[in-house]
Formats: C-alpha cells, sequence, structure tokens
C-alpha cells in the first residue's frame, strides 16, 4: 500500500484491514471498483456520488468526488491510480482519511482483494474503540459486495 505521509498505520489513530478471496480476474474486479457513480447500486454504505473534478462514472487519477458514507458526506480524490492493481483515495470531512485497494492475482484466474483504512484526526484520536470496529464491518460488506457483484460479470 501506498500510504501518503502521516497516514501509515503505524501514525494513524485508526487502522482497519480486510480481505477477500474474488473468483474473477483482477479488471472485471478493477472496472468494478473504479465504477464510483454506481456504488450505490451495489454497496450499501454509499450513496450521493457526485464528481467535482473528473468524468463520471469512473474514478481517474485525480478525481475529485463528494459522496457519503457511514452516514457523513466527505470529499475524497484519488490519490492512486494504478490499473488493475491498485487504487487510494483520500477523504475529508469530520475526519481525514486514507482509504487504499489493492487486487492482487491468485494464479488461478482470480484474484485477492485487500482494502485497508488509515484515520486521524479529533475524531479518531477519541473514539478509535468505536471506530475502527465500524469500519471493519462496513468494509466487510464492502469486499463482499464487490466479490457479488465482479463474480457476476461485467459493470454495465
Amino acid at each position: 500500500m501506498k500510504w501518503p505521509a502521516g497516514f501509515e498505520p503505524d501514525n494513524s489513530s485508526v487502522y482497519a484491514r480486510n480481505e477477500i478471496a474474488i473468483a474473477a480476474p483482477p479488471e472485471r474486479v478493477w472496472r468494478w471498483l473504479i465504477r464510483a457513480a454506481q456504488w450505490p447500486q451495489w454497496y450499501s454504505n454509499s450513496a450521493n456520488v457526485n464528481f467535482i473534478r473528473g468524468i463520471p462514472p469512473d474514478l481517474a487519477p485525480d478525481t475529485e468526488f463528494r459522496w457519503k458514507t457511514f452516514g457523513a458526506t466527505v470529499a475524497s480524490r484519488v490519490i492512486v491510480f494504478e490499473p488493475p492493481h491498485e487504487l487510494g483515495l483520500d477523504a475529508h470531512g469530520v475526519l481525514t482519511a486514507y482509504h487504499g485497494w489493492l487486487i492482487e492475482p491468485d494464479g488461478g484466474g482470480g484474484c485477492r482483494v485487500i482494502t485497508e483504512e488509515c484515520q486521524n484526526g479529533l475524531v479518531p484520536k477519541l473514539a478509535w474503540w468505536y471506530l475502527r470496529p465500524m469500519l471493519e464491518r462496513g468494509h466487510q460488506n464492502w469486499v463482499e459486495s464487490l466479490k457479488r457483484v465482479a463474480e457476476g460479470g461485467d459493470p454495465s
């Protein structure tokens, strides 16, 4: 994971990691993952994805968008964009965060997807005990939903 300075797991108040095996090629998983405008159709913890800079529906380098997740509206920017293997987004709202995705081929036509997030700021410093398990549950939903749609076929 290409962590921005200050957002390495050891330097963050909150760190969460989820991993899943997906029986779909990395390129298909990538296409579902970068199609941010359609996240609300298959990931229940996502809503109101609005592109500020970039061309919907897909993320690209330096795309900026505003969206709702975990009940809060956040502004995000694509910081790392290395198809079809690594995607990294920052998030700014009541806290600051970095959310990264790695897609690794498994050698058998499928892949392993790892997602990690680090959060900093006053809220994560005070509520780490609540935020970490909440992130792990929410991101487990995200990787399981990604698995379901990617194993079902290409995005429309």
